[in-house]
């Protein structure tokens, strides 16, 4: 998938990449034990910020798509109606958003990233995901973390529509990564033999962006 429009240029945008230079918030605790569920240097929230790059993209339903290519055996692109008709689940996660706050026991209802693998079929090579969104901005995957099992396209936060200002009408939730690697607004999911950068990847910020390991920057 090509011709993403830069996302635009933002105070939130500056002072992500300032953190990312001066490698702000780490703490250098140790890894999560069995019983530790706040990530080392995170803090609770009752609310959910909202965080993007100064641009809320208003996709109407009858415009929306979602296409799924690269290195798979059957491309897709799906409409609203063929998204909807695929098996939806239910869950719920915490999130980590790497500015440093969580949030615990979000429910969700959605379409299962297994379930989009077993739709096109990702050829052998594949071993990471590019994912795009409609106001421009991507971030990369693992094909590995992009599988697991608690991970979706999500259309609906706590039995309502996802709303436009976290992402809606669909995002991606990769719930044990750091927010920013669940794409809002997704339009596009491309899976590819090497790694690439993404948008905040290529500002400073981790390829992976593991919680526990405080994976926040380069």
């Amino acid at each position: 998938m090509t011709d993403d429009t830069p996302p635009p240029d933002s105070k939130l945008t500056r002072s992500k990449q300032r953190w990312a230079s001066e490698h702000k918030f780490i703490t250098g605790e140790d890894p999560r034990t069995a019983q530790q569920r706040l990530p080392p240097g995170q803090h609770l929230v009752r609310d959910w910020p909202v965080l993007d790059l100064g641009r809320q993209p208003d996709v109407a339903l009858e415009r929306w798509a979602l296409a799924i290519g690269g290195l798979v055996e059957r491309p897709v692109t799906l409409d609203w109606a063929a998204f909807m008709a695929l098996p939806q689940r239910r869950t719920q996660s915490d999130m980590h958003c790497v500015t440093t706050w969580s949030r615990y026991d979000n429910a969700w209802t959605g379409v299962a990233t297994r379930d989009l693998l077993d739709l096109v079929q990702a050829r052998e090579e594949a071993a990471f995901v590019l994912l795009h969104g409609y106001d421009g901005y991507t971030t990369n995957v693992p094909l590995a973390d992009f599988a697991d099992e608690a991970a979706m396209v999500v259309h609906s936060w706590e039995g309502k529509p996802l709303t436009r200002s976290h992402g809606g009408p669909a995002r991606v939730l990769i719930p044990h990564l750091y927010l920013w690697k669940s794409a809002k607004w997704v339009r596009g999911i491309d899976f590819m033999a090497a790694d690439k950068a993404g948008f905040w990847e290529v500002n400073g910020y981790h390829m992976r962006g593991d919680p526990w390991s405080e994976e926040r920057y380069s």
